[in-house]
């Protein structure tokens, strides 16, 4: 035990040091703080900041306290603690309508303010006057609130702060893709207002979310009404797009010092303890020096060569800070809390010893730590000369409150006054401590009874939805508008959580839902609105691919558990057996591994007892509804006089009360017969089309899944359109548009035909020609009336939905205008992995390109434009879009060194693979692309990402149809794949059936109307491609390295560390030109080599060559001019033209092949490009090699500029 004396007269001292540095600032009214004496304002960061070690020393006086006057002092400090807390809760709330609007609208100007006026917590500058947006200061507070809370504080007061918090929560769930200004509120590094991601949002975002998720605002004394929540899918978001971004901070800062605050104290934010270690490492390497660490490499903030006359900084000014950045103690003081964490005494001695010696001494002995250290400006071409070598000067705050706070923290907890845990009460220090594998469970459900047979003649042995009573399944919609009634309160203006899509971490838990509970059954299953769930094969990889995501991120505590129900959709056309893909599907569960995942397969009952479970108390007693309140309780008097923002509450609450008064088993009603028995029978029908209703209000279509009953069986009424009994699509004769005597279209005459034909293909066509001349909405009258196109296309979309005749089916979805449920999640998730998006075929301005998160309305008439109005592509765009945001979950490392995804090119190369193995012509490939299954299609995608060496052709397989070709996808070993391409990539083998490709490509079809101007469902522009038509040869490497170069072309992809290359070499010449478009030297002044910035920027200018196979050439000419870099040469002068490099290795190669004796058509040349075919075919290596051809280019064009003697190069 340490003596009284001793351990009081030290607290004694640390109370001092705190009153004079940060309490004596403390506002007495609103408990703020402000910045300095210069500046009175009140930063949110800098005060949640400077309260933690008045909190931390609140905490030492009560654990080391044996007398009275040091409890009171500890209640003393706690209280000013609360007081700043709900100063800052006192100035949010005064913004509440700018939480509510920004919910929404991720906009700047909606965002709270980062700064308040110390005395009356109002605002002090226009929304537009400053980067106010920081995710990462909102974050902090939420975060230190819930760390406060726990420790014993009573921060938040009454039920209408509880939605205030919960509301913030909602504001920053979505941090992982809303680019803000960062804490150094700048945003990008250029300090021209330009927001970008930053890791330290994104982290402190997921802290907070974590930290608060059950958590009562009340403490020990509240009830289930104060306890707030997060979605786990969200928090997941963020860990994984934090997990892409680490080591660098955002686009503009390869490393930032800031970012230390996420990977260890306070947020502890990141699990992988490689990855912390990685992060730390890169910020002490290059961003440290003898007075503390820079926030930010070329960081222009107070260093001698800012101009402070003006807020923002020129582009090349930037090369100007280097190596004269101001060094901030404030770091050391986060790598001494580090170190007490990780309990690493040296570290801890290191950094205290190195703090020590910089710190300002007051003639009464307290030390202050300064804001920063900047370089004296008559010394600045010195450290230019000698970086870290000068004796720098104190600049700024002193103190700097946050660091100042931090610094007494460290010395609290290194002495002993404190342990980690009593700081830590929710214990975030412990996130990288690995966790134990996870078990996923999975209940397969069956729909109906005949289902349910079905699969116990296959041994599998299955509940039906009746018989797992009293736990209710509903689809995961439902859940989504439960979570959009948290925090709504009407009386602040706040309207709950947005709606959107529950993640698949959300809907494998078991939710207590007014005393009942329920089960969720996953997004995909769940597709009212798209084609994707009719393909039995998708559903299934679907269902690998949420396994695989729930194994690898599951953190919470319990067991994963999937409701798998099994539909009428899943079984065989005629219903006599499962389908098989979903059949083997359901053996591999059985057999407890499936997609990498660990499985126990079982009854949802028996799960109960290990499942998750998360208790929604906010549905307790609230809305109109209320549990055993009948229709006809209702008195006819009733207040209409709503609030309209209620409608969706009462259709969710009618919904639930329905669910659980009609669900329950009821007990046994006497016998009533005659005018009795139709009543009774009358009520229950009008009861249960008013529930159906219900669940269409809130889009539950397929309500017979998830409450049988046999009202909802029968089938719906049909429009009429005539169609054949058989399956396959009928071959008819050709046939003409009737037209009248002016030779315009005879509509009724058409109408009539629609009526008359059974082919499916002349039934689309002529609701295409009926959709573009007279609308969706014109009336056919093909039955009386009411038989619009609209409804028309929507029984053909059936029809062709159960005859899996896929092209018909994208291009109905296109006249239907049918958006992907997952579109906008896909687009955002790729955007936040930094990667940008582009959406039709280039050159610009077609191919349109997304940088940033755009509403889904937007989204969808941004890819319709782009499409040029051919409806099927735009279909295909999404459906890539989706694909493309499946595989960056589960396999990112598809995706490195890829900055930009171009969906037009994608979608043109899979066209180009499909005409080449199968040797078709592109409009025929195009055909076949069009009308490929959605599993097919992924399958495709993957194989062309993984940069693995496929072929694709046809087969003849037992059981297919006459018009159903089949093809297959088969690997070729890894011929012309780098080691590193095919690394870690898993070997996939498939077959693919080609359903439907007869559809379009019947020569006796259907209807002539190729001479009407109807924008023909076919790709734009395939044959630009200049698809070769020559036989394939019997050798499989012929075409290899053309396909090899036109995928890596189209996808971007480049060696790794090339950006850091052509940033080398534009030190050493005037800059590189592509095809007439400069990259200036100049950049390099702006960025530093490792900036995702810079790699965007490149990527830009290599984007402007349409052609991706000359696109790849110009990347391996621009591959060997940065071997320049290496030669010991000031300058080569000029601008480098790097396609005269390709003309000039084209020009040697045309002649050593002729004089070899080639065939004029062997050496055939691209007409867009005047390149050799056979040039683009050449492997890197060898005699005849496009390396070897590029080199003695290089050494030519650059030959002039070399000192003599320097390079040999022949």
């Amino acid at each position: 035990m340490r003596s009284r004396s001793n351990s009081g007269v030290k607290l004694d001292n640390y109370a001092r040091i705190v009153h004079q540095t940060i309490l004596r600032h403390q506002d007495p009214v609103t408990g703020l703080l402000p910045a300095s004496g210069e500046q009175p304002d009140a930063w949110v960061r800098d005060n949640v900041y400077s309260i933690v070690s008045v909190w931390a020393l609140s905490l030492a006086y009560r654990k080391n306290a044996d007398r009275d006057e040091d409890k009171a002092k500890a209640y003393e400090l706690e209280q000013s603690v609360v007081k700043l807390m709900r100063g800052i809760l006192q100035c949010i709330m005064r913004q509440v309508d700018k939480v509510e609007k920004f919910k929404y609208s991720k906009s700047t100007s909606d965002s709270l303010h980062a700064k308040y006026n110390t005395r009356t917590c109002a605002t002090v500058v226009g929304d537009d006057q400053w980067g106010h947006l920081q995710v990462d200061a909102t974050s902090l507070f939420l975060l230190y609130l819930a760390q406060m809370t726990a420790s014993g504080l009573h921060i938040v007061y009454t039920l209408d702060e509880v939605d205030v918090v919960q509301n913030l929560m909602f504001y920053i769930e979505a941090a992982y893709k809303v680019a803000d200004y960062g804490m150094w509120e700048r945003g990008d590094k250029t300090n021209q207002g330009i927001t970008e991601l930053n890791a330290s949002s994104i982290g402190m975002a997921k802290a907070a979310l974590e930290a608060l998720d059950d958590l009562n605002l009340f403490g020990a004394k509240g009830g289930p009404s104060s306890v707030v929540h997060a979605l786990a899918d969200d928090i997941q978001h963020c860990q994984s797009i934090l997990t892409s971004m680490l080591p660098r901070a955002s686009m503009s800062k390869e490393v930032d010092a800031g970012v230390l605050a996420i990977i260890s104290y306070p947020a502890f934010a990141v699990d992988d303890m490689n990855l912390v270690n990685i992060t730390k490492e890169d910020i002490i390497s290059k961003l440290q020096g003898r007075y503390g660490c820079c926030r930010f490499l070329r960081d222009g903030h107070k260093t001698p060569k800012e101009d402070p006359n003006r807020l923002y900084y020129e582009s090349a000014e930037l090369k100007l800070f280097e190596n004269i950045e101001c060094e901030w103690p404030l770091f050391w003081t986060y790598l001494i809390l580090d170190g007490i964490f990780i309990n690493s005494p040296e570290q801890v001695q290191e950094y205290q010893e190195a703090l020590e010696g910089i710190l300002i001494k007051q003639k009464d002995g307290v030390r202050l730590v300064p804001e920063l250290y900047s370089v004296p400006p008559e010394k600045v071409d010195e450290e230019y000369m000698n970086p870290h070598s000068v004796e720098r000067i104190p600049l700024g705050k002193c103190p700097l409150k946050w660091g100042q706070s931090l610094y007494i923290l460290g010395n609290l907890l290194a002495e002993g006054f404190l342990a980690p845990g009593e700081i830590d009460p929710l214990n975030r220090r412990f996130s990288t401590i690995p966790k134990p594998d996870v078990v996923v469970q999975v209940s397969v459900l069956a729909e109906n009874e005949e289902i349910k047979e079905l699969l116990l003649k296959n041994g599998i042995e299955v509940e039906t939805v009746a018989d797992i009573h009293p736990i209710h399944v509903q689809p995961s919609r439902v859940l989504s508008h439960i979570y959009a009634r948290l925090g709504r309160n009407q009386r602040l203006g706040l309207t709950g959580r947005p709606y959107r899509r529950v993640g698949v971490l959300g809907t494998s838990k078991f939710y207590i839902i007014r005393n009942t509970i329920f089960s969720f059954t996953p997004q995909f299953i769940d597709h009212q609105q798209f084609y994707l769930a009719l393909d039995n094969k998708m559903i299934v990889e679907m269902l690998r691919t949420d396994l695989s995501y729930l194994s690898s991120r599951w953190r919470m505590t319990g067991r994963p558990t999937v409701t798998f129900p099994i539909s009428q959709t899943m079984l065989t056309e005629d219903h006599s057996d499962l389908d098989p893909a979903v059949l083997a599907t359901l053996k591999k569960l059985q057999d407890g591994y499936f997609g990498g995942a660990r499985i126990q397969t079982g009854k949802l009952s028996e799960f109960l007892t290990t499942s998750c479970f998360a208790h929604l108390s906010f549905l307790d007693g609230k809305g109109s509804g209320s549990m055993g309140r009948h229709d006809d309780e209702y008195d006819d008097d009733d207040d209409d006089d709503d609030d309209e923002s209620d409608d969706e509450a009462d259709d969710l609450a009618q919904y639930l009360d329905h669910l659980l008064a009609h669900s329950a088993p009821k007990r046994i009603q006497p016998q009533t017969r005659g005018l009795g028995k139709f009543r009774a029978v009358a009520a229950k029908t009008r009861e249960m089309v008013s529930f159906k209703n219900k669940a269409q209000d809130l889009n539950v279509h397929n309500v017979n899944m998830y409450l049988p009953n046999k009202l909802f069986r029968s089938p719906q009424p049909s429009l009429n359109l005539n169609f054949s009994d058989s399956s396959a699509v009928l071959v008819t004769t050709e046939c003409t548009i009737p037209r009248d005597a002016s030779g315009a279209i005879d509509y009724n005459a058409l109408v009539q035909l629609l009526k008359d034909t059974q082919n499916l293909q002349d039934q689309a066509d002529i609701l295409y020609i009926l959709f573009k001349d007279k609308g969706m909405d014109w009336d056919t009258r093909l039955h009386g009336k009411g038989s619009t196109v609209r409804s028309l296309l929507t029984e053909l979309y059936e029809k062709a939905g159960e005859l899996k005749h896929w092209g018909l089916i994208r291009m109905i979805s296109g006249m239907l205008r049918k958006k992907m449920e997952e579109l906008d999640w896909a687009c955002s998730d790729l955007l936040s992995h930094q990667k940008h998006l582009t959406v039709g075929l280039p050159p610009e301005p077609r191919e349109k390109t997304i940088t940033a998160p755009v509403p889904p309305d937007q989204l969808v008439a941004l890819i319709d434009e782009a499409s040029e109005g051919n409806l099927t592509v735009a279909i295909l765009t999404q459906e890539i879009m989706v694909f493309l945001a499946m595989s960056m979950r589960t396999q990112p490392s598809l995706f490195s060194e890829m900055f930009r995804l171009r969906v037009g090119l994608i979608i043109q190369v899979m066209a180009t693979e499909l005409a080449q193995s199968l040797n078709c012509s592109g409009e025929e490939a195009t055909e076949s692309l069009m009308s490929m299954s959605p599993s097919e299609l992924k399958n495709l995608l993957h194989h062309i990402l993984s940069g693995k060496e496929f072929g694709v052709q046809r087969s003849a397989r037992e059981g297919d149809t006459g018009v159903s070709p089949a093809i297959s996808i088969h690997h070729l070993g890894n011929v012309g794949a780098t080691k590193s391409e095919r690394a870690g990539i898993s070997k996939l083998k498939s077959d693919m059936k080609m359903v439907g490709k007869s559809l379009y490509s019947l020569t006796t079809h259907s209807l002539d109307i190729e001479t009407i101007e109807s924008g023909r469902y076919r790709l734009p522009s395939i044959e630009s491609l200049d698809i070769p038509e020559s036989p394939v040869a019997k050798d499989t490497r012929h075409g290899q390295w053309l396909r090899r170069r036109r995928l890596d072309g189209a996808l971007n992809r480049v060696p790794v560390g090339f950006y850091q290359k052509v940033w080398r070499i534009l030190q050493k010449c005037h800059g590189l030109s592509i095809e007439g478009f400069v990259l200036p030297s100049s950049t390099t002044r702006e960025m530093t080599p490792g900036e995702i910035k810079f790699s965007v920027h490149v990527e830009t200018v290599l984007n402007r060559v349409p052609q991706p196979e000359y696109r790849q050439l110009l990347v391996e000419a621009i591959l060997v001019l940065t071997m320049l870099a290496d030669v010991d040469i000031q300058s080569i002068g000029s601008i480098i033209h790097v396609e005269k490099i390709v003309q000039l290795a084209n020009d040697m190669f045309y002649k050593d092949q002729r004089d070899l004796g080639a065939e004029e058509h062997i050496l055939e040349r691209d007409p867009s490009t005047g390149v050799c075919r056979l040039l683009y075919d050449s492997a890197p290596s060898g005699r005849f090699g496009s390396m070897t051809y590029l080199t003695k280019a290089v050494a030519v064009y650059v030959q002039d500029f070399l000192p003599s003697g320097s390079c040999a190069l022949q």
